[in-house]
Protein backbone atom coordinates (compact mmCIF):
# COMPACT_ATOMS: atom_id res chain seq x y z
CA UNK A 1 0.00 0.00 0.00
CA UNK A 2 1.33 3.44 -0.90
CA UNK A 3 1.58 6.13 1.75
CA UNK A 4 -1.57 8.23 2.11
CA UNK A 5 0.48 11.32 1.47
CA UNK A 6 1.37 10.03 -2.00
CA UNK A 7 -2.15 9.17 -3.18
CA UNK A 8 -4.00 11.24 -5.76
CA UNK A 9 -7.63 12.13 -5.00
CA UNK A 10 -9.08 9.24 -7.03
CA UNK A 11 -6.78 6.69 -5.40
CA UNK A 12 -7.54 8.19 -1.99
CA UNK A 13 -11.27 7.85 -2.59
CA UNK A 14 -10.81 4.24 -3.67
CA UNK A 15 -8.80 3.46 -0.56
CA UNK A 16 -11.44 5.13 1.59
CA UNK A 17 -14.09 2.91 0.07
CA UNK A 18 -11.98 -0.20 0.67
CA UNK A 19 -11.28 0.73 4.29
CA UNK A 20 -14.93 1.62 4.92
CA UNK A 21 -16.06 -1.80 3.67
CA UNK A 22 -13.51 -3.50 5.91
CA UNK A 23 -14.62 -1.37 8.84
CA UNK A 24 -18.31 -2.19 8.33
CA UNK A 25 -17.41 -5.89 8.29
CA UNK A 26 -15.53 -5.36 11.55
CA UNK A 27 -18.60 -3.74 13.12
CA UNK A 28 -20.73 -6.67 12.00
CA UNK A 29 -18.63 -8.95 14.20
CA UNK A 30 -20.08 -7.16 17.28
CA UNK A 31 -16.84 -7.32 19.23
CA UNK A 32 -16.53 -6.52 22.92
CA UNK A 33 -12.84 -5.90 23.63
CA UNK A 34 -11.27 -3.68 26.27
CA UNK A 35 -7.75 -2.24 25.98
CA UNK A 36 -8.31 0.79 28.19
CA UNK A 37 -6.22 -0.05 31.26
CA UNK A 38 -2.98 -1.89 31.96
CA UNK A 39 -4.52 -4.72 33.95
CA UNK A 40 -2.97 -8.14 34.43
CA UNK A 41 -4.75 -10.89 32.52
CA UNK A 42 -6.54 -13.64 34.47
CA UNK A 43 -3.70 -16.01 33.53
CA UNK A 44 -1.24 -13.63 35.19
CA UNK A 45 -3.31 -13.52 38.35
CA UNK A 46 -3.41 -17.32 38.31
CA UNK A 47 0.37 -17.33 38.70
CA UNK A 48 -0.11 -16.19 42.29
CA UNK A 49 -3.05 -18.48 43.05
CA UNK A 50 -0.91 -20.32 45.61
CA UNK A 51 -0.87 -17.19 47.75
CA UNK A 52 -4.52 -17.68 48.62
CA UNK A 53 -3.62 -20.60 50.90
CA UNK A 54 -0.86 -18.63 52.65
CA UNK A 55 0.38 -17.94 55.24
CA UNK A 56 -1.53 -21.01 56.38
CA UNK A 57 -3.19 -22.24 59.53
CA UNK A 58 -1.33 -21.07 62.66
CA UNK A 59 1.44 -19.52 60.53
CA UNK A 60 1.06 -15.94 61.68
CA UNK A 61 4.34 -15.04 63.38
CA UNK A 62 6.95 -12.84 61.74
CA UNK A 63 10.66 -13.56 61.92
CA UNK A 64 10.79 -11.31 64.99
CA UNK A 65 7.97 -13.24 66.63
CA UNK A 66 5.33 -10.57 66.01
CA UNK A 67 1.73 -11.75 65.82
CA UNK A 68 0.78 -10.43 62.38
CA UNK A 69 -2.90 -10.79 63.16
CA UNK A 70 -2.73 -7.88 65.59
CA UNK A 71 -2.36 -4.11 65.42
CA UNK A 72 0.90 -2.27 64.89
CA UNK A 73 3.90 -2.47 62.63
CA UNK A 74 3.23 0.78 60.79
CA UNK A 75 6.44 0.61 58.73
CA UNK A 76 5.86 -3.00 57.67
CA UNK A 77 7.48 -6.32 58.52
CA UNK A 78 11.27 -6.30 58.52
CA UNK A 79 11.46 -9.39 56.28
CA UNK A 80 9.25 -7.74 53.65
CA UNK A 81 11.34 -4.57 53.71
CA UNK A 82 14.49 -6.70 53.39
CA UNK A 83 12.98 -8.63 50.49
CA UNK A 84 12.05 -5.57 48.44
CA UNK A 85 14.85 -3.21 49.48
CA UNK A 86 17.03 -4.22 46.48
CA UNK A 87 14.11 -3.59 44.11
CA UNK A 88 13.54 -0.15 45.59
CA UNK A 89 17.24 0.72 45.81
CA UNK A 90 17.14 1.64 49.49
CA UNK A 91 18.21 0.18 52.83
CA UNK A 92 15.40 -1.72 54.51
CA UNK A 93 15.28 0.94 57.25
CA UNK A 94 14.27 3.47 54.58
CA UNK A 95 11.40 1.36 53.19
CA UNK A 96 7.74 1.57 54.19
CA UNK A 97 5.29 -1.22 53.30
CA UNK A 98 1.66 -0.27 52.82
CA UNK A 99 -1.44 -2.04 51.61
CA UNK A 100 -2.26 -2.83 48.01
CA UNK A 101 -2.31 0.61 46.36
CA UNK A 102 0.75 2.74 45.62
CA UNK A 103 -1.69 5.37 44.35
CA UNK A 104 -3.06 5.59 47.89
CA UNK A 105 0.46 6.29 49.18
CA UNK A 106 0.90 8.99 46.54
CA UNK A 107 -2.44 10.46 47.63
CA UNK A 108 -1.32 10.53 51.25
CA UNK A 109 1.99 12.19 50.36
CA UNK A 110 0.01 14.91 48.58
CA UNK A 111 -2.31 15.38 51.55
CA UNK A 112 0.46 15.48 54.15
CA UNK A 113 2.51 17.93 52.05
CA UNK A 114 -0.49 20.19 51.52
CA UNK A 115 -1.68 20.16 55.12
CA UNK A 116 1.56 19.94 57.08
CA UNK A 117 4.43 20.63 54.71
CA UNK A 118 7.48 18.43 54.10
CA UNK A 119 11.02 18.28 55.53
CA UNK A 120 13.01 21.23 54.27
CA UNK A 121 9.95 23.40 53.74
CA UNK A 122 8.84 26.44 55.71
CA UNK A 123 5.07 25.92 55.58
CA UNK A 124 2.35 23.61 54.29
CA UNK A 125 2.02 23.62 50.53
CA UNK A 126 -1.63 24.65 50.84
CA UNK A 127 -0.48 27.94 52.40
CA UNK A 128 1.40 28.87 49.22
CA UNK A 129 -0.34 31.31 46.89
CA UNK A 130 -0.05 28.85 44.00
CA UNK A 131 1.78 25.57 43.49
CA UNK A 132 2.51 23.55 40.37
CA UNK A 133 3.85 20.13 39.44
CA UNK A 134 5.81 19.15 36.34
CA UNK A 135 4.21 16.42 34.25
CA UNK A 136 6.36 14.59 31.68
CA UNK A 137 4.26 13.80 28.61
CA UNK A 138 3.05 11.44 27.42
CA UNK A 139 2.38 10.39 30.98
CA UNK A 140 0.12 8.55 33.41
CA UNK A 141 -3.40 9.94 33.62
CA UNK A 142 -3.92 8.90 37.25
CA UNK A 143 -0.86 10.89 38.34
CA UNK A 144 -2.20 13.97 36.60
CA UNK A 145 -5.73 13.49 37.95
CA UNK A 146 -4.47 13.07 41.51
CA UNK A 147 -2.53 16.34 41.52
CA UNK A 148 -5.28 18.17 39.65
CA UNK A 149 -7.86 17.05 42.21
CA UNK A 150 -6.02 19.09 44.87
CA UNK A 151 -5.91 22.22 42.73
CA UNK A 152 -2.23 21.83 41.82
CA UNK A 153 -1.35 23.35 38.46
CA UNK A 154 -0.12 20.81 35.91
CA UNK A 155 2.76 21.86 33.65
CA UNK A 156 3.61 19.52 30.76
CA UNK A 157 7.24 18.74 29.94
CA UNK A 158 8.12 16.67 26.85
CA UNK A 159 9.85 13.31 27.13
CA UNK A 160 12.89 12.78 24.92
CA UNK A 161 13.31 8.99 24.83
CA UNK A 162 15.72 9.14 27.79
CA UNK A 163 13.50 10.94 30.25
CA UNK A 164 12.09 14.47 30.50
CA UNK A 165 13.64 17.39 28.62
CA UNK A 166 15.98 18.49 31.38
CA UNK A 167 16.65 21.93 29.95
CA UNK A 168 12.93 22.61 30.26
CA UNK A 169 12.68 20.92 33.67
CA UNK A 170 15.53 23.01 35.06
CA UNK A 171 14.04 26.20 33.64
CA UNK A 172 10.63 25.52 35.14
CA UNK A 173 11.91 24.18 38.47
CA UNK A 174 13.66 27.51 39.12
CA UNK A 175 10.20 28.93 39.87
CA UNK A 176 9.44 28.61 43.63
CA UNK A 177 5.84 27.78 42.77
CA UNK A 178 6.96 24.50 41.17
CA UNK A 179 6.99 22.01 44.03
CA UNK A 180 7.46 18.62 42.37
CA UNK A 181 7.79 16.48 39.27
CA UNK A 182 6.09 13.21 38.45
CA UNK A 183 8.42 10.51 37.10
CA UNK A 184 7.90 6.94 35.91
CA UNK A 185 11.60 6.30 35.40
CA UNK A 186 11.73 2.77 34.01
CA UNK A 187 9.48 1.66 31.15
CA UNK A 188 7.56 4.91 31.55
CA UNK A 189 3.79 4.79 31.47
CA UNK A 190 3.02 4.90 28.61
CA UNK A 191 6.10 5.71 26.47
CA UNK A 192 8.18 2.76 27.69
CA UNK A 193 11.42 4.71 27.97
CA UNK A 194 13.96 4.39 30.79
CA UNK A 195 15.62 7.51 32.19
CA UNK A 196 19.30 7.86 31.32
CA UNK A 197 22.02 8.26 33.94
CA UNK A 198 22.48 11.86 32.81
CA UNK A 199 18.80 12.67 33.40
CA UNK A 200 18.85 11.09 36.86
CA UNK A 201 21.99 13.05 37.73
CA UNK A 202 20.51 16.35 36.56
CA UNK A 203 17.28 15.73 38.49
CA UNK A 204 19.34 15.09 41.60
CA UNK A 205 21.63 18.12 41.25
CA UNK A 206 19.44 20.78 39.65
CA UNK A 207 18.78 24.03 41.45
CA UNK A 208 15.15 24.50 42.39
CA UNK A 209 13.28 27.61 43.41
CA UNK A 210 11.41 25.64 46.08
CA UNK A 211 13.72 24.36 48.85
CA UNK A 212 11.21 21.54 49.50
CA UNK A 213 10.98 20.37 45.86
CA UNK A 214 10.04 16.69 45.52
CA UNK A 215 10.65 14.07 42.83
CA UNK A 216 7.67 11.68 42.90
CA UNK A 217 9.48 8.62 41.53
CA UNK A 218 6.89 5.98 40.63
CA UNK A 219 9.06 3.00 39.74
CA UNK A 220 6.03 0.86 39.00
CA UNK A 221 7.63 -1.28 36.28
CA UNK A 222 11.07 -2.00 37.74
CA UNK A 223 10.45 -5.76 37.48
CA UNK A 224 8.39 -5.84 34.31
CA UNK A 225 10.81 -6.79 31.54
CA UNK A 226 9.67 -8.00 28.12
CA UNK A 227 13.04 -9.15 26.83
CA UNK A 228 16.37 -10.54 27.95
CA UNK A 229 17.98 -7.08 28.00
CA UNK A 230 17.33 -5.11 31.17
CA UNK A 231 18.21 -1.42 30.94
CA UNK A 232 20.14 0.20 33.76
CA UNK A 233 18.37 2.80 35.87
CA UNK A 234 20.51 4.95 38.15
CA UNK A 235 19.54 5.02 41.82
CA UNK A 236 17.73 8.30 42.44
CA UNK A 237 18.03 8.07 46.24
CA UNK A 238 21.80 7.66 46.06
CA UNK A 239 22.15 10.36 43.38
CA UNK A 240 20.18 12.90 45.40
CA UNK A 241 22.04 12.08 48.62
CA UNK A 242 25.38 12.52 46.84
CA UNK A 243 24.18 15.86 45.44
CA UNK A 244 23.25 17.14 48.90
CA UNK A 245 19.49 16.78 48.29
CA UNK A 246 18.65 13.57 50.19
CA UNK A 247 15.04 14.54 50.88
CA UNK A 248 14.21 15.36 47.26
CA UNK A 249 13.03 11.92 46.01
CA UNK A 250 10.09 9.83 47.23
CA UNK A 251 10.12 6.43 45.55
CA UNK A 252 6.90 4.44 45.05
CA UNK A 253 6.32 0.87 43.87
CA UNK A 254 3.89 -2.00 44.32
CA UNK A 255 3.32 -5.68 43.61
CA UNK A 256 -0.01 -4.97 41.91
CA UNK A 257 1.25 -6.45 38.64
CA UNK A 258 3.53 -8.97 40.34
CA UNK A 259 1.20 -10.99 42.56
CA UNK A 260 -2.52 -10.18 42.92
CA UNK A 261 -3.55 -6.76 41.63
CA UNK A 262 -6.24 -6.12 44.22
CA UNK A 263 -4.32 -7.66 47.12
CA UNK A 264 -0.70 -6.69 46.64
CA UNK A 265 1.73 -4.57 48.61
CA UNK A 266 2.68 -0.94 48.05
CA UNK A 267 5.97 0.68 49.01
CA UNK A 268 7.65 3.98 49.74
CA UNK A 269 11.43 4.34 49.83
CA UNK A 270 12.86 7.67 50.93
CA UNK A 271 15.42 9.47 53.06
CA UNK A 272 15.37 8.88 56.84
CA UNK A 273 13.79 12.32 57.31
CA UNK A 274 11.06 11.61 54.78
CA UNK A 275 10.39 8.18 56.30
CA UNK A 276 9.97 9.71 59.76
CA UNK A 277 7.75 12.44 58.30
CA UNK A 278 5.50 9.96 56.51
CA UNK A 279 5.19 7.57 59.46
CA UNK A 280 4.42 10.41 61.89
CA UNK A 281 1.59 11.60 59.65
CA UNK A 282 0.35 8.10 58.83
CA UNK A 283 0.20 7.17 62.52
CA UNK A 284 -2.79 9.50 62.85
CA UNK A 285 -4.52 7.74 59.96
CA UNK A 286 -4.00 4.04 60.72
CA UNK A 287 -2.72 1.69 63.41
CA UNK A 288 -0.98 -0.47 60.85
CA UNK A 289 -1.20 -2.28 57.50
CA UNK A 290 -2.32 -5.81 56.65
CA UNK A 291 0.67 -7.76 57.97
CA UNK A 292 -0.86 -11.15 57.17
CA UNK A 293 -0.74 -10.18 53.50
CA UNK A 294 2.86 -9.08 53.94
CA UNK A 295 3.68 -12.48 55.46
CA UNK A 296 1.84 -14.15 52.58
CA UNK A 297 4.10 -12.37 50.07
CA UNK A 298 7.27 -13.44 51.87
CA UNK A 299 6.13 -17.04 52.06
CA UNK A 300 5.25 -17.06 48.36
CA UNK A 301 8.12 -15.09 46.78
CA UNK A 302 10.78 -16.12 49.36
CA UNK A 303 13.74 -14.12 48.05
CA UNK A 304 14.96 -11.91 45.20
CA UNK A 305 15.59 -14.93 42.97
CA UNK A 306 12.02 -16.01 43.64
CA UNK A 307 10.73 -12.61 42.56
CA UNK A 308 12.69 -12.73 39.29
CA UNK A 309 11.58 -16.32 38.58
CA UNK A 310 7.96 -15.30 39.11
CA UNK A 311 8.36 -12.33 36.78
CA UNK A 312 9.74 -14.61 34.06
CA UNK A 313 6.37 -16.37 34.10
CA UNK A 314 4.66 -13.03 33.58
CA UNK A 315 7.00 -12.23 30.69
CA UNK A 316 6.14 -15.52 28.99
CA UNK A 317 2.48 -14.56 29.04
CA UNK A 318 2.59 -10.92 27.98
CA UNK A 319 5.61 -10.60 25.66
CA UNK A 320 3.76 -12.38 22.81
CA UNK A 321 0.93 -9.85 23.13
CA UNK A 322 3.30 -6.93 22.67
CA UNK A 323 4.84 -8.74 19.70
CA UNK A 324 1.37 -9.21 18.20
CA UNK A 325 0.62 -5.49 18.41
CA UNK A 326 3.97 -4.64 16.83
CA UNK A 327 3.36 -7.13 14.00
CA UNK A 328 -0.06 -5.66 13.21
CA UNK A 329 1.19 -2.07 13.26
CA UNK A 330 4.22 -2.96 11.15
CA UNK A 331 2.10 -4.79 8.60
CA UNK A 332 -0.60 -2.17 8.27
CA UNK A 333 1.00 1.17 9.21
CA UNK A 334 4.71 0.99 8.43
CA UNK A 335 4.35 2.47 4.94
CA UNK A 336 2.59 5.57 6.30
CA UNK A 337 4.87 8.32 7.53
CA UNK A 338 2.25 9.81 9.89
CA UNK A 339 2.11 6.69 12.11
CA UNK A 340 4.69 5.94 14.80
CA UNK A 341 4.68 3.52 17.69
CA UNK A 342 6.98 2.51 20.51
CA UNK A 343 8.66 -0.87 20.86
CA UNK A 344 9.10 -1.06 24.62
CA UNK A 345 11.56 -3.37 26.34
CA UNK A 346 9.28 -3.58 29.36
CA UNK A 347 6.27 -2.16 31.13
CA UNK A 348 2.60 -2.43 30.21
CA UNK A 349 1.96 -0.04 27.33
CA UNK A 350 2.62 0.90 23.73
CA UNK A 351 2.27 4.44 22.42
CA UNK A 352 0.70 4.84 18.99
CA UNK A 353 0.99 8.25 17.38
CA UNK A 354 -1.65 8.57 14.67
CA UNK A 355 -2.16 11.38 12.14
CA UNK A 356 -2.32 14.71 13.96
CA UNK A 357 -5.91 15.75 14.59
CA UNK A 358 -7.34 12.21 14.36
CA UNK A 359 -6.69 10.66 17.78
CA UNK A 360 -10.22 11.28 19.06
CA UNK A 361 -11.67 9.98 15.80
CA UNK A 362 -9.64 6.76 16.00
CA UNK A 363 -10.95 6.14 19.53
CA UNK A 364 -14.54 6.85 18.40
CA UNK A 365 -14.25 4.51 15.42
CA UNK A 366 -12.83 1.79 17.63
CA UNK A 367 -15.62 2.22 20.16
CA UNK A 368 -18.28 1.93 17.47
CA UNK A 369 -16.63 -1.31 16.38
CA UNK A 370 -16.71 -2.76 19.91
CA UNK A 371 -13.13 -1.95 20.98
CA UNK A 372 -12.62 0.27 24.02
CA UNK A 373 -9.42 2.33 24.07
CA UNK A 374 -8.12 4.84 26.60
CA UNK A 375 -9.57 8.25 25.66
CA UNK A 376 -7.46 10.41 23.39
CA UNK A 377 -5.74 13.10 25.45
CA UNK A 378 -5.43 10.97 28.58
CA UNK A 379 -1.65 10.94 28.19
CA UNK A 380 -1.53 14.71 28.77
CA UNK A 381 -2.45 17.04 31.66
CA UNK A 382 -6.14 17.99 31.81
CA UNK A 383 -6.84 15.32 29.15
CA UNK A 384 -5.80 17.66 26.35
CA UNK A 385 -3.32 16.47 23.75
CA UNK A 386 -2.60 19.62 21.70
CA UNK A 387 -1.93 17.52 18.60
CA UNK A 388 -4.74 14.99 19.19
CA UNK A 389 -2.55 12.13 18.06
CA UNK A 390 -1.08 10.16 20.99
CA UNK A 391 -2.91 6.97 21.97
CA UNK A 392 -2.05 4.55 24.76
CA UNK A 393 -2.41 0.87 23.85
CA UNK A 394 -2.71 -1.62 26.73
CA UNK A 395 -2.23 -5.19 25.42
CA UNK A 396 -1.94 -7.18 28.65
CA UNK A 397 -5.51 -7.95 29.69
CA UNK A 398 -7.15 -9.50 26.58
CA UNK A 399 -6.19 -12.97 25.37
CA UNK A 400 -3.50 -13.27 22.70
CA UNK A 401 -6.14 -13.99 20.05
CA UNK A 402 -8.10 -10.93 21.14
CA UNK A 403 -4.96 -8.76 21.12
CA UNK A 404 -4.22 -9.78 17.54
CA UNK A 405 -7.76 -8.87 16.51
CA UNK A 406 -7.74 -5.63 18.49
CA UNK A 407 -4.36 -4.49 17.14
CA UNK A 408 -5.53 -5.03 13.57
CA UNK A 409 -8.73 -3.13 14.37
CA UNK A 410 -6.76 -0.19 15.84
CA UNK A 411 -4.61 -0.07 12.71
CA UNK A 412 -7.72 -0.12 10.51
CA UNK A 413 -9.34 2.72 12.49
CA UNK A 414 -6.07 4.68 12.32
CA UNK A 415 -5.99 4.38 8.53
CA UNK A 416 -9.68 5.17 8.09
CA UNK A 417 -9.46 8.28 10.28
CA UNK A 418 -6.38 9.48 8.41
CA UNK A 419 -8.08 8.86 5.08
CA UNK A 420 -11.11 10.86 6.19
CA UNK A 421 -8.94 13.77 7.27
CA UNK A 422 -7.02 13.81 4.00
CA UNK A 423 -10.22 13.76 1.97
CA UNK A 424 -11.64 16.61 4.05
CA UNK A 425 -8.58 18.69 3.18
Amino acid sequence: MSSLAELRPDALAALHGELTREYEALKDRKLSLDMTRGKPAPEQLDLAEGMLALPGNRDHLSEAGEDTRNYGGLQGLAEVRNLFAPVLGAPAAQVIVGNNSSLALMHDVHVYALLRGVPGGTKPWSKEEEIAILCPVPGYDRHFALSESFGIKLIPVPLTGEGPDMDEVERLAADPKVKAIWCVPQYSNPSGETYSDAVVERLARMKTGAPDFRILWDNAYALHHLGETRPHLANILEACAAAGNPDRPVVFASTSKVTIAGAGLAFIAASPANVRWYLDNASKRTIGPDKLNQLRHVRFLRDLDGIHAHMEKHRALIAPKFAAVEEAFERRLASHSFARWTKPAGGYFIILDVMAGTGSRVVALAKAAGLALTPAGSTHPYGKDPEDRTLRIAPTYPSLAEVKLAADAVALCTLLAACEKRMAG
